[in-house]
């Protein structure tokens, strides 16, 4: 297959449809009255309740028949073709379509019992530059099917992705409950969907060549232009820095996690919770088991920075000891009556520790194996390791059975022997299966 054959296959020519044709279809999305006006409403409260009770399968039926998409695909078209008298009709029927599903919203919110912001009212407050993508990608999409002979479902697939029904109820929960935090992120996320829904339908409207409607000097169309790319600009930035604030976050989420698997061992410990808190910039771990000595929690801290953690803090909390445990029991020891009790469940406690403690152990041993492991054989990128017992005729036989995956299967194939063999070494144990995943 040749490179004008490869070419071809991303030329939309051939099934562009009628200019005419695409224009009324623009023109007849535009407007919002009557059926179009009680679809939306019936949408945005579908849309609320699948809000209030937390239901992805409620919203998404609700972002389905939603006409919202209309208007904005309009804006963007009518600015392209410098269709001034068109534009002026989208904004103000995408205006009163956001107006009206501002109002239903904040009736519906203002009336149900349920108040509790769950999450996916809470996922409508945060947006940042990923959402600017998605929504100029969802865009591009929705225009290139609509200037289409073949279109099929791609607009309910746009109005789905970039999601513009969930941040205008959610905006209505805030309007409704005076949640300003709401109200505001939720509009911004709103306006994120509508700027580069409408910047991205102006992109291809510009790049297929539509024909331009209206006659208008070059100082109106640059006039224009400026005005697009002002509002573009205006409308990202704040979206690169709550995207900054995501990757943040996301790293310290990621390298915390890495921290506590690797680090959070304490003998004679059992790690019963994990809380991560980015804001404060802290890692709390609630223990159970012997009493943890400040010593301990030094070197806690001290093991921070290895892990890109240096200005976070580690703060430990003792869910029960044993010692305090052991006190209980004796107190409660007075009563004869119940001893035989009380010792069955001190015995029960040990067993639990020891097992736990061993599990830990194990774990513990098999990171360090993996990290032996990737300094000789670096094409290696995870090793598991449990013992298992494989029962054969009328044997049973303990075996270590270890799993590695690599990224050169053939390489690592060539040195299973010499790998087999260290295995065994290190891990004390004869009785090995190997296993080596691509």
């Amino acid at each position: 297959m040749g490179l004008k054959e490869i070419l071809s296959r991303f030329d939309i020519s051939s099934e562009r449809e009628d200019y005419t044709t695409i224009h009324d279809t623009v023109e007849l999305g535009i407007e919002f009255k009557g059926t179009n006006l009680w679809i939306l409403i019936f949408a945005i409260f579908i849309a609320s309740i699948g809000l209030n009770v937390n239901s992805t399968a409620v919203i998404i039926g609700a972002m389905l028949i939603s006409p919202l998409m209309g208007p904005i695909l309009g804006i963007g078209y009518s600015i392209a073709t410098y269709d001034f008298p068109l534009l002026r009709k989208a904004i103000v029927h995408y205006l009163f379509a956001v107006f009206a599903g501002l109002a239903t919203s904040a009736i519906y919110f203002f009336v149900t019992p349920i108040y509790q912001a769950h999450s996916e009212l809470l996922a409508r407050t945060q947006p940042n530059i990923y959402d600017v993508l998605i929504a100029l990608l969802g865009g591009l999409a929705g225009m290139v099917a609509l200037s289409s002979r073949n279109r099929g479902n791609v607009i309910p697939g746009v109005a789905i992705a970039t999601a513009l029904m969930p941040p205008l109820c959610t905006a209505g929960y805030g309007l409704a409950t005076m949640q300003w935090n709401f109200f505001l992120g939720a509009l911004y996320l709103l306006l994120i969907n509508t700027v580069f829904i409408g910047t991205a339908t102006l992109l291809t409207v510009r790049i297929l060549n539509f024909p331009i409607r209206f006659y208008t000097d070059e100082n109106k169309k640059k006039a224009a232009n400026r005005w697009v790319s002002f509002i573009v600009v205006l409308t990202a930035v704040p979206s690169l820095y709550y995207g900054y604030l995501l990757v943040q976050q996301e790293q310290f989420t990621q390298n915390a996690n890495r921290f506590v698997t690797n680090e959070s061992y304490i003998e004679g410990d059992y790690l019963l919770k994990t809380d991560l808190s980015y804001s404060k910039r802290e890692i709390m771990l609630t223990y159970g088991g012997r009493k943890i000595g400040e010593d301990e929690k030094e070197r806690l801290q001290k093991r921070l920075p290895i892990y890109g953690l240096e200005d976070a803090s580690i703060i430990i909390q003792q869910g029960f000891s044993i010692n305090d445990e052991v006190q209980v029991i004796q107190d409660l020891s007075v009563n004869d009556k119940y001893q035989a009790e009380i010792n069955q469940l001190k015995a029960a406690l040990t067993r639990n520790i020891a097992a736990q403690d061993s599990v830990m152990k194990v774990e513990m041993q098999s990171a360090a194996i993996y990290k032996e492991l990737k300094t000789f054989f670096p094409e290696i990128y995870y090793f598991s390791a449990r013992r298992q017992t494989i029962f054969a005729d009328s044997s049973a036989v303990p075996y270590e059975v270890v799993v590695l995956g690599s990224r050169k299967t053939a390489k690592t194939m060539k040195e299973l022997p010499k790998i087999k063999k260290w295995l065994q070494v290190r891990m004390a144990h004869d009785s090995l299966l190997l296993f080596v995943e691509r």
